[in-house]
């Protein structure tokens, strides 16, 4: 019995409104850590770069407790174990029609640039575990590092993948003809 794509299809459906659903319960996780020092929220402290920062935020967050944000910090670990497997697969899905050496060259180049932002934010989210209590520089400086490099490879596996469906199969102008 072989496998039309319609297992694969119902997969990549199933982790999309995973995700979405991980999506809303950060949101969610995210509202009682807004603070005046935490514009932001979970945000804010991952782009806190010095431990002066980290603590400044943290101590904003005592009226609310930390177990909102070691939430927040164990949901945010699944959710890139989703969100990762999620678009690895819908780059699958979307490169199943580009048969051609260069996109299927582009595609392992997104694939990897999206599996690099998923380690990228799991690296970040253990050290603004790390970071909880007491903070140090050097954790929250490889927080800020890793947040911007997720946020990095995911925008740029984004743009890939819509430059290989936006691109075309053939030409234009078939060659060996001119334009008039």
């Amino acid at each position: 019995m072989t496998d039309t794509g319609g297992t694969r299809h119902v997969a990549l459906g199933v982790l999309i409104a995973a995700t979405v659903a991980l999506l809303a319960v950060q949101f969610g996780l995210n509202q009682p850590l807004l603070t005046p020092y935490a514009p932001q929220g979970m945000i804010s402290f991952q782009l806190a770069a010095t431990a002066e920062s980290s603590q400044i935020i943290l101590d904003s967050w005592r009226t609310v407790g930390h177990g909102w944000v070691v939430a927040s910090l164990l949901t945010g670990l699944l959710l890139v174990v989703v969100y990762t497997t999620m678009l690895v697969r819908l780059t699958d899905y979307l490169m199943r029609d580009r048969p051609g050496v260069r996109e299927q060259k582009e595609g392992r180049w997104v694939k990897r640039l999206f599996i690099g932002a998923g380690l990228a934010s799991t690296v970040e989210n253990l050290a603004l575990m790390n970071n909880l209590n007491p903070p140090t520089d050097s954790m929250s400086l490889t927080a800020t590092m890793m947040t911007l490099a997720s946020y990095t490879g995911l925008l740029l596996g984004a743009a890939g993948l819509f430059l290989i469906r936006a691109s075309r199969r053939h030409p234009l102008v078939p060659s060996g003809t001119s334009e008039p």
